[in-house]
């Protein structure tokens, strides 16, 4: 039989209860390579140095290609026409951190990326945006992105984005 303990009424033995599994959002991310194999990075509006991929969630009855087109217009003004995909790999998850939670259920991301060949010219690509996400963006070969642009959380998620997609161990 159990021991309780008297002065707050819980078994001494219990275990600990687990806590509630994490929630992942689902979410795409565009890795836009210009004519010169020049990845298309962008800098956080909000966090100067924070540089990264268009992405974003994927909407409840939409494809992830269609969420992908859609987040890259909505975040760079690229329109559909102006891209091509190439390839896509999908299992990249993170956490937030300190227990933050993204729509009050969702506790990281499950990215699918997708590689794409931007057909277009430097003019179409525009972050001054209804909702603007971007301060700036810039072309970068992928061998000279430095992780250490991206918060601690995502870092695994581009290392792994990096290797699987252009053979670049970190």
């Amino acid at each position: 039989m159990p021991v309780l303990a008297p002065e707050i009424g819980l078994n001494a033995f219990s275990e600990k209860v687990p806590a509630r599994p994490v929630l992942f959002r689902p979410n795409v991310a565009a890795i836009l390579l210009n004519m010169d194999n020049e990845m298309l990075i962008a800098e956080r509006a909000h966090i100067r140095g924070s540089w990264q991929f268009p992405q974003g969630g994927v909407d409840s009855g939409e494809s992830l290609e269609e969420a992908l087109l859609r987040e890259v217009e909505e975040e760079i003004g690229v329109k559909a026409r102006q891209i091509q995909i190439l390839d896509r790999k999908s299992g990249y998850r993170y956490e937030f951190p300190k227990d933050r939670l993204k729509y009050g259920v969702y506790g990281g991301q499950e990215q699918v990326y997708f590689l794409c060949r931007f057909l277009g010219h430097d003019q179409d690509i525009n972050i001054d945006t209804k909702h603007r996400e971007f301060g700036r963006w810039r072309w970068l070969k992928p061998e000279k992105f430095d992780l250490d642009w991206v918060p601690k959380f995502k870092r695994d998620v581009y290392r792994r984005v990096l290797r699987d997609f252009f053979g670049i161990e970190r």
